[in-house]
């Protein structure tokens, strides 16, 4: 189980060896994704707060990375953060999420990445719920729901 000392140390030291890097132009994804989409994950846009249905969707399902597919979150690890965006306290393989020191703001943050297309997904904080006491707050349109789990 990853803790916030783990993130903090991928972002400082360097992420997990994604499973299948994935390249693609810009005019390749633009073509690919809706323009919301396009501007969350390629640009590291974010999606307003409570815009969503996925916020209040609980059943058993996976939700992977909407620009390469790649499974990231498990909906027995999603819980109710009244943020508006999905949050999550893990992901479903350690190697398929990077993390990187985020400076736009006052205060640095860790942006959560997929590692296998660089696809923004959102933030990780220490803030969530124990026995991680992660929140990964993902933009809803970085995801899709694949499948029931």
């Amino acid at each position: 189980m990853l803790k916030w000392d783990d993130i903090v140390a991928f972002a400082r030291n360097g992420n997990p060896t994604p499973r299948n890097k994935i390249a693609k132009t810009e005019a390749e994804w633009q073509k690919q994704l809706s323009e919301e989409a396009f501007i969350v994950t390629r640009k590291a846009g974010t999606e307003r707060p409570f815009s969503s249905e996925m916020c209040s969707l609980f059943e058993p399902s996976l939700y992977s990375c909407v620009c390469c597919n790649t499974t990231l979150f498990d909906a027995r690890e999603k819980f109710e953060s009244g943020t508006g965006w999905p949050s999550f306290t893990q992901p479903v393989d350690e190697n398929d999420v990077s993390y990187h020191a985020d400076a736009s703001l006052a205060s640095v943050r860790i942006e959560a990445k997929c590692n296998n297309c660089d696809a923004h997904l959102g933030h990780v904080f220490p803030d969530g719920p124990e026995p991680s006491g992660l929140r990964y707050c993902m933009n809803a349109v970085a995801l899709q729901k694949v499948e029931s789990s």
